[in-house]
């Protein structure tokens, strides 16, 4: 591959390994843009939730939750929200199950007291840590987070279950139709977390918008995941490349496969698809 690629990169289980980005990998994503491809985050977690150690390395762009926001350059491409009637009703099914939970939007994630302290008791298990479990994806929704007593009425584009006792299934049932569920896309929670999205939203969505305001086919783009939440954007991509050791149905949604962050995996895998330039 010698012509210019656009390139989508998975956050968590990706570009990153428990929330830290890999060297190798900042140095890949240097290089590429330098090689003339444009390489853009293509993530679950909020604008919000990207911190300088994940965007440092420099990127063309971002589609962050889970493709309800796009960003190239500096330029707002897309920003969908649940409709107010949507929204409200599934803030009262979370409310009515006693739900600790955030909702997201671009520059901060939207919690009650109690959700607060129950991701400061997160950030606290994993501080303390010493199995090698240790996460900063709590940290991360911590330093996002803005405290409120009422979450009824505020936009936002996707509710992060942090801990409850009822399956995201019902909760998403529950709200209506339009409303489904996955298990949480940033590691480090309560194994009961997830996420409640827009039937219609995912990160081909985003994806393709990115690639429709550059101009670009879809043919030139280059996809990595490694969740449940990226099988539409790696089936979308002209090339979808799925992380080793991810669930079968996302190996099986792509083209091939790169080793995981854990070992720097995208190095090569840029490499071998001639990203990284001479």
């Amino acid at each position: 591959m010698t012509d210019s690629k656009i390139v989508f990169l998975d956050v968590d289980g990706t570009y990153a390994h428990q929330g830290e980005v890999p060297p190798g990998h900042a140095r890949a994503v240097e290089a590429a843009r330098a090689a003339g491809h444009r390489v853009l985050l293509c993530t679950g977690r909020s604008k919000a939730m990207l911190p300088e150690r994940i965007v440092a390395a420099g990127f063309d762009g971002i589609v962050a939750m889970a493709g309800a926001y796009v960003e190239v350059g500096r330029e707002v491409v897309a920003d969908r929200r649940f409709p107010a009637d949507l929204g409200d009703r599934l803030v009262d099914v979370l409310e009515s199950h006693d739900v600790v939970f955030v909702l997201e939007t671009p520059r901060a994630l939207l919690g009650t007291p109690r959700a607060e302290a129950a991701i400061r008791a997160e950030v606290a298990r994993h501080e303390s840590s010493d199995d090698g479990s240790a996460h900063a994806g709590p940290s991360d929704i911590l330093a996002a987070l803005s405290v409120s007593d009422e979450l009824r009425g505020r936009p936002f584009a996707k509710a992060v279950v942090v801990e409850s006792a009822v399956p995201n299934t019902r909760l998403a049932r529950e709200a209506g139709d339009g409303v489904l569920s996955l298990e949480a896309s940033v590691p480090g929670l309560h194994p009961s977390s997830g996420e409640l999205y827009l039937a219609d939203m995912h990160k081909a969505v985003g994806m393709l918008a990115a690639l429709e305001h550059l101009g670009a086919d879809v043919a030139d783009s280059i996809a990595f995941g490694d969740g449940m939440n990226d099988l539409e954007m790696l089936r979308a991509a002209g090339l979808g490349v799925a992380i080793e050791g991810a669930d079968p149905r996302v190996i099986d949604a792509a083209d091939r496969t790169a080793a995981g962050p854990e070992v720097e995996g995208l190095v090569a895998a840029f490499e071998e698809l001639g990203l990284l330039g001479r």
